[in-house]
């Protein structure tokens, strides 16, 4: 009798194995538990998690108090979810469906003390970026609007584990990455996506900038600028062609909080400026422009904020006529939280290629 017991609770185990959603595999560089019956909602975790080959510790320089290290393990970790795409000169490159598992820019820069270089001038931190390489050269470049400013945080990371995201009918594999990588969640191609990042540079927007304050802050046009500061068109009006877009908006600044509840109606900046800056594989990856007013308040945008997103959370530029009190022409960056970033009185529009 006790035998027979024993082998009945033994049958149970091992059919209550059997049922379990996690499947067991003790390959190297991977997590052992996922979800191989699709037992559950969600469509994350159905394939086995991979650890990326990483350092865990990360420099941090440039206009900085003091040039420091982070160690990435003690940081909260984040996860971000991608269809990875890259620029292909005659068709877009699929690459895969990833979700990564690392540790945002966000975190990270987090408890930096900020030192601008141009603090005595302009203190307001949106003229900001930070440059991403890795010890083969490559560069990433990010504003730091991007970093602190969105709706959606914690999407840019740096990841040290991938799990490929399969679909569950064709069961295709994708190729799995080998060292860790930045992840920004928020592009639609990702060509800032580098391996193995091991140090980030903060620096702020240098140039001859007004410094001076006006009564009625106006600008009739924008003059677009190259990387050599040469004026490739003067912009004055919006073309006819041109298709309104409306975006509803909570309108609230880091400084002064909430200044109403409205809807912005603009054009997309990008299709204003494709044609003098058409999408190319640096530019996506360290492209960065400069938007200023007459009195010198400005704001850096990486080139792919503008360019290049997934999320349809579009940078616009407002035409509010002959408008004495916030210019002709504005910004209206829709994925920021603040409004610090709506530049009133858009004078110049410039590119910077950075090194």
């Amino acid at each position: 009798m006790r035998t027979l017991l024993l082998i009945a609770i033994t049958g149970l185990l091992l059919n209550s194995c059997g049922q379990s959603p996690k499947n067991t595999q003790n390959q190297l560089g991977q997590k052992a538990e996922f979800d191989s019956t699709d037992a559950t909602n969600n469509f994350y975790d159905n394939a086995p998690t991979h650890k990326l080959k990483s350092n865990d510790e990360i420099n941090i320089a440039g206009e900085v108090k003091k040039t420091t290290s982070r160690i990435l393990s003690n940081l909260q970790e984040r996860s971000v979810i991608v269809k990875e795409t890259l620029l292909n000169r005659k068709t877009d490159s699929f690459v895969g469906a990833y979700k990564y598992e690392g540790y945002s820019l966000y975190d990270i820069l987090n408890e930096i003390t900020l030192d601008k270089a141009n603090k005595e001038k302009f203190s307001p931190i949106i003229d900001l970026y930070v440059v991403i390489s890795n010890p083969k050269g490559e560069k990433a470049v990010l504003s730091w609007g991007e970093i602190y400013y969105p709706n959606n945080r914690h999407k840019n990371i740096i990841a040290t584990k991938v799990t490929p995201i399969i679909p569950s009918k064709t069961k295709e594999q994708w190729p799995l990455p080998e060292q860790s990588k930045l992840v920004v969640g928020n592009d639609l191609l990702d060509e800032r996506n580098i391996s193995n990042p091991t140090r980030i540079e903060i620096r702020s927007l240098k140039g001859n900038y007004p410094e001076k304050e006006q009564e009625k802050l106006y600008a009739p046009s924008i003059a677009i600028k190259d990387a050599q500061g040469k004026q490739l068109k003067n912009l004055t009006s919006i073309p006819d062609k041109m298709h309104e877009i409306e975006y509803p908006s909570v309108f609230y600044g880091r400084g002064r909080g909430i200044h109403g509840v409205t809807s912005f109606k603009g054009y997309l900046l990008k299709d204003l400026l494709i044609s003098e800056f058409p999408v190319t594989e640096n530019r996506l990856q360290k492209g960065l422009f400069s938007v200023a007013a007459p009195d010198g308040y400005r704001a850096a945008f990486s080139y792919s904020e503008i360019f290049n997103r997934n999320d349809q959370s579009e940078v616009l530029l407002l035409d509010l006529g002959e408008n004495t009190e916030d210019g002709k022409f504005r910004t209206f960056p829709s994925g920021d939280f603040f409004s610090d970033r709506a530049i009133k009185a858009v004078s110049e529009i410039q590119y910077r290629r950075v090194d």
